[in-house]
């Protein structure tokens, strides 16, 4: 008798913004593009909300808000940050709606900012970076697809 080894299961994680998906090897920072925080993906916002990406729980916010981390519920660490060098505006343009252990559902809400403001000064281009890199084998992105956040899958793993 043979027996196959079966696959594990792709899991989706939900566009945590709505906008355009790039590689991050395309963003314009040297610390993303040579994933130096990690492996991950990005968006070009179109949008001013940002919402929970899976199931799980927040393990960081950032003091100045432009950043924020989910564990997913499998152990999956991700952290979503906001724009470059967002974090010099410490807080302005940026309102949270989620505290430090808040348990979140995919789709909840996370942050909202003031993107004609933040614009001005910063390119809004935001990182999704997988922090834990033993917590998953591979993961798929549609690039140059436009996506709603909280709704459309933007990446899915195993």
């Amino acid at each position: 008798m043979f027996f196959k080894k079966k696959e594990k299961e792709m899991k989706k994680l939900l566009a945590p913004v709505s906008g355009k998906l790039i590689a991050i090897e395309k963003v314009n920072d040297p610390v993303f593009a040579q994933k130096m925080m990690g492996d991950g993906f990005a968006i070009e916002p179109t949008s001013e909300q940002f919402y929970a990406l899976a199931d799980g729980k927040i393990s960081a916010v950032f003091p100045s808000n432009h950043a924020y981390g989910i564990t997913l519920d499998d152990g999956m660490e991700i952290l979503v940050h906001i724009g470059l060098e967002t974090v010099n505006e410490n807080g302005k343009g940026f309102t949270c709606h989620v505290q430090l252990n808040d348990v979140v559902k995919a789709g909840d809400m996370i942050m909202e900012i003031d993107s004609a403001y933040l614009k001005e000064k910063y390119d809004l281009t935001t990182m999704v970076i997988f922090t834990n890199a033993n917590a998953y084998e591979e993961f798929k992105v549609e690039y140059d697809s436009e996506v709603v956040g909280g709704k459309d899958t933007a990446a899915s793993y195993r």
